[in-house]
């Protein structure tokens, strides 16, 4: 009888929570596929009939945190419009990523924890989406359309926020709530036009958005849990 599909997908999880548990404590290069199926309770095929190596497991559990992570956004969007204004959207993913150490590790690039795991398999359709959502928020006047290198400008100023700990004991004495704010006060004075939207171009504006996140997910859920495993990254 064929497995049915959900049995699958909970096993898969069971299998990259298992992952997860051992990639935090231990790091990439020490894990192995033994240890993993040890900590699932599983046997080492099992692991096999879902990925066909170390890497695309791994990939697969980051995958699985970024869907995670986009998943919480959307929710947030859904429940409140306003949320896709800039400075809130990134104030939410910083928070999100904060309490989410693989998270932090990939958009930091530990390669002390992930070793070679910096990029994964699905980099192209991210990059379509990232600039599907620029092209959303300046189009609707979300963000100020005078800025070079719009991209490089916005990512640089948000990733300072999570490399700082790093490199100084600045904030050692913030909050991660109080760290979100300051990045949030920056990504409002730097990026955003002075007049606040209307409502009616917030909830527009959400739409798009949650529509192309729903696209993006719905690629990294594919290659996740798809039934014979996903293929090798190029």
């Amino acid at each position: 009888m064929a497995e049915r599909p959900d049995r699958t997908a909970g096993r898969a999880d069971r299998i990259l929570d298992a992952a997860g548990v051992l990639l935090s404590r231990l790091g990439y290069r020490k894990v192995t596929i033994e240890d993993i199926a040890s900590q699932a309770g599983i046997g080492k095929g099992t692991i096999y009939l879902h990925w066909p190596t170390k890497e695309t497991l791994f990939h697969a559990l980051l995958l699985r945190e970024s869907l995670l992570a986009a998943e919480n956004l959307l929710e947030g969007l859904e429940e409140d419009p306003a949320e896709v204004v800039p400075h809130r959207f990134q104030r939410a993913a910083f928070l999100y990523t904060q309490r989410n150490p693989l998270l932090g590790a990939l958009i930091t690039g530990n390669t002390e924890l992930l070793g070679r795991l910096k990029k994964h398999p699905l980099q192209d359709q991210d990059a379509v989406v990232t600039e599907r959502y620029l092209k959303t928020m300046t189009d609707r006047g979300l963000l100020r359309d005078d800025i070079p290198n719009l991209l490089f400008s916005l990512r640089a100023s948000a990733l300072g926020f999570y490399l700082m700990d790093s490199f100084t004991g600045d904030g050692a004495g913030l909050t991660i709530e109080e760290k979100a704010d300051a990045l949030a006060h920056i990504i409002r004075t730097a990026f955003e036009p002075p007049e606040p939207p209307s409502t009616a171009n917030l909830v527009a504006t959400a739409a798009e958005v949650i529509q192309a996140f729903q696209d993006l997910i719905s690629s990294y859920r594919a290659w996740i849990y798809r039934k014979d495993g996903p293929e090798e990254p190029a």
